[in-house]
């Protein structure tokens, strides 16, 4: 009976001593498989995973376990590595975040690599710096450009305007010198007792006023200009009209004002012009006639 009782103890314990070396031996496998794990993330290059991994082997291990702080060097020169290329790519602010992420891993980290470390952050930062000043300078000249297209714009703009401006007082003294002037009546057919009425050629004799365009003036057309003053002087001294010269600057009245009074003199040298002067910067410069008669 104790024979039996002592053979089957002894199985037990046997028993019990291979079931502990078992377990022992599947703990130790799986450690293995689960840093074997971070290393084929790792060659991936998902370092978020082998960090999420390593980080769960760590609360399930022995805090002394070397594999730790060897696989904590890995992730840090494979954040590096990473950095680097971003960096050499022109991503500054990838760069950056990466090399900060890998700078976590640095405590197990030899100082040959930590100064590494430290070199790149200071390379990302200057190049940061470096692309901001860049940009700045791009957007600078960019909005240069716009402003000198814009004034270009300006110039073409004022300039067609002058254009045509001429263009319209040129086609007026055309208009002007080609309109018909009254047929001469022969000296025998007119009979002493009938005066032929005088016949108006830019204004409405009937009216209080009439307004005359100088837009040669704004062109500075002189010799349309003196055509139409010489149409006009006709207009005044037939009518008696009093002149107001409505003018954009002050030196324009009495430039206008020679020219006019010049050619009323010689069609009636005993003629008295009236002239009156207004100033308009916003207005085209005229001529308002307003024929005495009808005042």
């Amino acid at each position: 009976m104790n024979n039996k009782t002592n053979r089957y103890l002894a199985g037990l314990a046997l028993g019990l001593l291979a079931s502990g070396a078992q377990a022992e031996y599947w703990t130790v496998d799986e450690q293995v498989k689960n840093f074997n794990d971070v290393s084929a993330h790792l060659l991936r290059g998902d370092l978020q995973a082998a960090e999420a991994k390593l980080q769960s082997i760590s609360q399930n291990i022995d805090k002394s376990d070397v594999r730790i702080g060897q696989y904590h060097r890995e992730l840090a020169n494979a954040y590096l590595e990473q950095g680097r290329q971003q960096l050499a790519s022109g991503n500054t602010e990838a760069a950056a975040t990466t090399l900060t992420q890998g700078e976590q891993h640095l405590i197990a980290a030899s100082p040959a690599l930590k100064a590494q470390y430290q070199s790149s952050l200071e390379a990302a930062t200057v190049e940061r710096r470096q692309a901001e000043a860049k940009a700045a300078a791009q957007a600078k000249a960019a909005q240069a450009r716009q402003e000198a297209e814009r004034a270009r714009q300006q110039q073409l703009a004022e300039a067609k305007a002058a254009a045509e401006r001429q263009a319209r007082a040129q086609q007026q003294a055309a208009a002007a010198k080609t309109e018909p002037s009254a047929a001469p009546v022969p000296v025998a057919a007119v009979k002493p007792a009938v005066v032929a009425a005088p016949r108006a050629r830019l204004i409405d004799p009937n009216a209080t006023s009439s307004s005359v365009p100088m837009p040669m003036l704004d062109a500075g057309d002189r010799d349309g200009l003196r055509d139409l003053l010489d149409v006009v002087a006709a207009d005044v001294v037939a009518f008696d009209c009093a002149v107001r010269l409505e003018v954009r600057e002050a030196k324009d009245y009495p430039f206008v004002a020679a020219l006019l009074s010049a050619r009323i003199k010689k069609l009636a040298p005993g003629f008295d012009p009236q002239f009156s002067p207004v100033l308009k910067p916003d207005q085209e410069p005229r001529l308002v006639l307003s024929p005495q008669s009808n005042g």
